[in-house]
């Protein structure tokens, strides 16, 4: 229990890093952009993208220990997450480029 509610503040703490802007070096496939690359993106919604999968995976994280041994919860709760990872990955590369 101890290892969870860890790892959940960790996220939440790593979305208010994103949220004042700090955390562009933990951004994958940011950090190692050329220039030209980086210029394309609008940064800030990026950074707010970024914030809100955070809190969401603390969320998910939290919510195990709750679902217990219930298998059909842990799939259904895993599903979900996948499905909302899938959409941020879609809006990251849609919403948060520059047209």
């Amino acid at each position: 229990m101890i290892f969870i509610i860890i790892f959940a503040v960790a996220f939440i703490v790593l979305a208010v890093i994103f949220l004042m802007g700090k955390g562009d070096k933990l951004i994958a496939g940011y950090n190692t952009a050329s220039e030209e690359e980086k210029k394309e993106v609008i940064i800030l919604r990026l950074r707010i993208l970024m914030a809100i999968i955070s809190v969401i995976t603390a969320a998910y994280v939290s919510i195990l220990p709750i679902i217990g041994n219930n298998v059909k919860a842990h799939m259904g709760a895993l599903a979900v997450f996948f499905l909302v990872t899938i959409i941020f990955v879609i809006l990251a590369n849609t919403w948060a480029k520059k047209k």
